[in-house]
């Protein structure tokens, strides 16, 4: 692994470490065993001496709220290991299916975790926040994918005893761990800054949507602008309200042609035995890929039954195109003038929970569904609003992903950064 830096001080001379991952370490760092100074915690909640439910999620120790104690819970914590600060956790299991997941964190908790964890302690000749850094990369570097063993890859203490790591004197670990500490929560936030930015771009398009579908905002052509509408009226609607007086409010039946009797619903048998490259849609979603196609136009579904009907952060109308199959779960829509984009974004801002019908088993049916008031806006307008929403979407998904090209940059220095320091590849005072 060789990464440049070309910002911070090197160290005076260097030697072969003769780990491949690491390369070259300062002259006088040194390379041991993780047993010179890490062991291994297995003292059990014995006579429950802690509550305190930790897990590790995201690279992070975080205690469970009680409503999440739910489900594959052992019958006592007994079993459970206990936590202190300072306690390095490792996830050892499942390296082979599972090569992203960030497998290490530093507990800043007293509590218990599962016994499926290691819980790795130091010695005083070692800082563990040095070694939770330390990990990150060794994370990052997915170095530790060839110490499994068994079946699904797993690792153990042990293969922690004979590992070898970079061993900086203790003042040098305790300046490299407060100096990333300063430099990673630096970029941390300006991640998070940009992440909201993102997340405010995505709100700011939304309301322009919502703006002009339901007629708040109509194409001037004196003005050259979009403003509000010179005569409006009331659409009966009421998450609509008023509306340009020259549109129109109709049932979705009218609106729409149903495509329903073109669905065709396949077993999983059945779906397994037809695999192939076509998608075959259900109530959220793509849930297959079968070798042939019924569809080959744009449509808009929307979900007929299932949990995801009731909830909130499920689209229940999405767009579909290309070629693919529809099968009985999710309703099948075509509208009967023009202005696609339009309508698609009409249809993903209505809340159909009234329509809904039944608890256990929720359902919207086509004649619930049907019933549904939609507003139709003048030919022109459709037109209009139709251009306006690609351009729209095309500015703000320009800037978005100028964001996420941002995100992505500082992650990767960050990476380089904790890399970088803790394998001597910089100085750090």
């Amino acid at each position: 692994m060789t990464k440049k830096n070309t910002t911070f001080n090197k160290y005076h001379a260097y030697k072969d470490s003769k780990i491949d991952w690491i390369g070259e370490i300062p002259e006088h760092w040194e390379i041991l065993p993780g047993m010179s100074f890490i062991y291994e915690n297995k003292e059990k909640n014995i006579g429950l001496k802690r509550n305190t439910v930790l897990s590790l999620s995201y690279g992070k120790i975080r205690v469970r709220k009680k409503r999440e104690l739910t489900g594959l819970v052992p019958e006592s914590f007994e079993t459970y290991q206990l936590v202190n600060k300072g306690d390095l956790i490792f996830r050892p299991t499942d390296l082979q299916n599972d090569k992203v997941s960030l497998r290490s964190a530093l507990s800043e908790f007293e509590g218990i975790i599962t016994s499926a964890y290691l819980n790795l302690r130091f010695k005083e000749t070692a800082i563990p926040k040095f070694y939770h850094y330390l990990f990150r990369a060794i994370d990052n570097n997915k170095v530790i994918y060839g110490l499994g063993s068994g079946l699904r890859q797993n690792i153990s203490y042990l293969d922690f005893k004979r590992f070898r790591f970079p061993f900086p004197p203790l003042p040098e670990q305790i300046a490299i761990a407060n100096f990333l500490d300063e430099k990673t929560s630096k970029i941390d936030e300006a991640v998070q800054i940009k992440e909201r930015e993102i997340e405010l771009l995505k709100e700011r398009r939304q309301i322009i949507i919502q703006e002009v579908v339901t007629g708040k905002k109509v194409w001037n052509e004196e003005k050259n602008t979009w403003t509000k509408p010179e005569k409006t009226k009331d659409s009966g609607v009421d998450w609509i309200g008023e509306i340009p007086e020259d549109w129109e409010v109709t049932n979705l039946r009218y609106a729409f042609k149903f495509l329903n009797y073109r669905r065709v619903p396949l077993s999983a048998v059945e779906r397994e035995k037809r695999s192939g490259k076509y998608r075959y849609y259900g109530a959220s979603g793509v849930i297959d890929y079968i070798d042939s196609y019924i569809f080959n136009e744009k449509t808009i579904l929307i979900a007929e039954d299932g949990a995801n009907l009731l909830s909130k952060s499920t689209p229940l109308a999405f767009v579909v195109e290309g070629k693919y199959w529809v099968n009985n779960h999710a309703h099948i829509l075509k509208p009967r003038y023009k202005g696609f984009r339009y309508w698609a974004e009409l249809l993903s801002l209505i809340d159909y929970t009234i329509y809904i019908t039944g608890a256990a088993q929720p359902k919207l049916s086509r004649e619930n569904l049907g019933s549904v008031k939609v507003i139709i806006p003048t030919d022109n307008d459709l037109k209009k609003i139709s251009e306006y929403l690609e351009s729209v979407d095309s500015k703000i998904a320009h800037s978005i992903s100028l964001k996420e090209q941002e995100i992505g940059k500082l992650k990767e220095y960050k990476t380089i950064l904790i890399d970088s320091a803790v394998t001597g590849k910089i100085k750090v005072n």
